[in-house]
């Protein structure tokens, strides 16, 4: 679709400025003017992980005037396969000012705001406010639902995009002129059945190419050229390196949105814990150490099965735990590894897999079963903190 530039032109650019941003200046399409609008804009990027960081700095290189930066999280080491904008020099320190800094030794002329928190339904329209435009790098349902809610209610477009192994898609989301979030997903799936980047893994150069995607959009909304993505998804598979595009309208008779609240708020209900039929039974980290703790005593009788690949139980492990990786249950050879009768008590990285464990184990007939909620991400930050995540 096409719209109206979104930013009006600053006043005028400095002789640094035209130096800086010469080849735009000499394409007809954004010239002088397009380069004074982006120099006025301010866009906000939520997350500033392997989306952020692609369009992050081809925004700053851009010349958007002022970026904003939303993440709660450090950089760590399995970030940088993907997460460009951060360094060796910056392990350990908050993504927000991880990413000033390469911004700032990018581009100077850029001012970046940093909002070192998570987004919530209680800060988003804070946050929001002043934007002109909000990217959405995001890697949970949650805040994407909540993303899109907000950028509704504040009259504001969103660009969003999203990865997983090969797999990539991006849009352009604005409720005063088509369609949003909710309409191309209008209910969040269950929790536990989309696997998360961390627990299924993703190629790292193909955040690049959507993030990169997501700041073309940007471009185009805050100068007005060309045909934005509004109204159309593009899905991409770096295997075939074959794009796809589906038309995207608004849902008829949806309600508009008109209070922020956390997508867990309209997510269908999560099963309780506990053995009831169809449940998903769950210990907690702190659970599990004093269950540990009783078993060396002889007060508790379990078996604690480690259902990740094998590198990643030296990277980080729970003391006491056995290895059998999830394609064994698949398969069923983990079935006769397991001694019946017992408690067997499962775990993965984030508790996806383990969940697919246990299911396959009930399936097959054992009922004594259950799962770490949150996997050995919660133990390492529960229980032993010594160890780093990954």
């Amino acid at each position: 679709m096409d719209l109206s530039p979104l930013v009006e032109p600053a006043a005028e650019l400095t002789d640094a400025e035209l130096r800086r941003y010469a080849r735009h200046l000499t394409v007809p399409e954004i010239g002088e003017e397009g380069q004074r609008r982006l120099k006025n804009a301010r866009v906000l990027c939520v997350g500033a992980g392997g989306l952020g960081s692609p369009a992050l700095l081809y925004l700053a290189a851009a010349g958007v005037g002022t970026l904003g930066v939303v993440d709660d999280d450090a950089v760590e080491a399995s970030n940088l396969q993907r997460q460009v904008i951060h360094g060796e020099g910056t392990l350990g320190a908050p993504k927000t000012a991880s990413a000033a800094a390469r911004i700032a030794d990018l581009n100077p002329l850029v001012r970046v705001v940093e909002h070192r928190e998570r987004l919530t339904a209680e800060s988003a329209e804070e946050v929001l406010a002043g934007y002109d435009l909000v990217l959405d790098g995001t890697d949970n349902f949650e805040t994407r639902y909540l993303v899109s809610d907000a950028c509704e209610l504040a009259g504001v477009p969103h660009v969003w995009g999203s990865i997983l192994r090969f797999d990539g898609q991006y849009s352009v989301f604005w409720g005063a002129h088509g369609p949003t979030y909710r309409d191309l997903y209008p209910v969040p799936p269950a929790p536990g059945t989309v696997p998360s980047c961390a627990e299924a893994g993703v190629l790292g150069v193909l955040p690049g190419l959507l993030g990169t995607a997501m700041a073309v959009e940007a471009v185009k909304l805050v100068t007005g050229i060309g045909t934005t993505m509004l109204g159309r998804v593009a899905t991409y598979d770096a295997l075939s390196a074959r794009w796809w595009e589906i038309p995207l309208v608004p849902t008829p008779g949806r309600a508009p949105v008109t209070t922020l609240a956390s997508a867990g708020d309209s997510a269908p209900a999560c099963p309780a814990p506990g053995p009831q039929p169809g449940g998903v039974p769950t210990v907690t980290a702190p659970e599990l150490a004093e269950l540990l703790a009783a078993r060396e005593r002889g007060a508790a009788d379990f078996e604690l099965v480690d259902v990740r690949e094998p590198y990643e139980a030296r990277l980080a492990a729970i003391p006491g735990a056995r290895l059998l990786p999830l394609d064994q249950f698949e398969s069923g050879e983990a079935l006769a590894r397991i001694a019946p009768g017992r408690r067997v008590l499962l775990h993965c990285k984030a508790g996806a897999r383990s969940e697919r464990a246990l299911h396959l184990l009930r399936a097959a007939g054992r009922t004594d079963v259950a799962h770490l909620e949150g996997g050995v991400l919660a133990w390492i930050e529960q229980v032993d903190p010594s160890q780093q995540a990954y």
